[in-house]
């Protein structure tokens, strides 16, 4: 199985590659299912009912989030109409949403998707690591084929949450810093890894917003509206092939397109 996923979406830029290159990658790469992080997706600060269901409609399977999918209220009563958009479970309990699903792919095969929240230099919300651990055994009891989108600021936080779950869990991506890295890998137990996909957005910019604004508080101390950056998007994601049988990751890899030149 080939499983295909699109780092966090960035405003307009961000919608506009992947309405444009999604359908080409799945075709030319043979995607047998897809996942999308769409949290930034809405003016580069969460997202909407209306922008999830056009990404669901361009062909993506599920739908991931991080800390910025609680930023718009219209949100919390469309939770209990997409159960395939998903945001970090580690949050107390009582808040709407999924942070986890199973959905088939196009061979009828069930992947189970898991959405966690790291906490260096994040929000402090409950434990991902016991959070898996208490609910790993359960997910693994309806399909050995899980990937975790794994939201977290700090390199070694999700690092070290790739090696806690190597082997329980067919990958570990990262995402959240919009920043792709270079370190995709298959643990010795057979989870693909990756620290970052980053994002799907305006490489000219400051992790996707506009150098003008995101300059100013650095050099003045002060808050400046961030605005998202539009030129020159790129689509950043990773395919990871993996044995349905044994849900061991066979490969990973970067799927990174810059735009079309005029």
């Amino acid at each position: 199985m080939r499983i295909l996923f699109v780092g966090d979406v960035v405003g307009r830029g961000g919608r506009t590659v992947l309405r444009e290159k999604l359908a080409e990658v799945k075709e030319a790469e043979a995607i047998d299912f897809t996942i999308v992080n769409i949290e930034n997706a809405a003016g580069g600060f969460g997202t909407t009912p209306n922008l999830a269901e056009e990404t669901f409609k361009l062909g993506a399977d599920v739908l991931t989030s991080g800390n910025h999918i609680w930023d718009r209220r219209e949100l919390f009563d469309y939770f209990d109409r997409a159960p395939k958009l998903l945001r970090p479970g580690n949050y107390p309990p009582g808040l709407p949403g999924s942070w986890s699903t199973v959905a088939e792919s196009r061979q009828g095969v069930p992947v189970a998707v898991v959405n966690l929240q790291g906490r260096v230099f994040m929000p402090l919300i409950d434990c991902p690591f016991r959070f898996i651990d208490a609910e790993i055994e359960a997910i693994r009891e309806q399909t050995p084929i899980i990937l975790v989108d794994f939201h977290a600021e700090a390199t070694s936080e999700k690092m070290a949450f790739g090696w806690h779950v190597d082997g329980r869990v067919s990958a570990v991506v990262g995402t959240h810093t919009h920043v792709p890295t270079a370190d995709c890998r298959v643990l010795p137990g057979g989870t693909a890894y990756v620290t970052d996909v980053g994002m799907t957005g305006s490489y000219e910019s400051v992790i996707g917003m506009r150098v003008k604004e995101s300059l100013q508080r650095f050099l003045t101390g002060l808050n400046a509206r961030f605005e998202p950056a539009t030129d020159s998007p790129k689509f950043c994601s990773v395919i990871i092939e993996i044995d349905d049988a044994s849900g061991q990751a066979l490969s990973i890899r970067r799927c990174d397109l810059e735009p079309a030149v005029p």
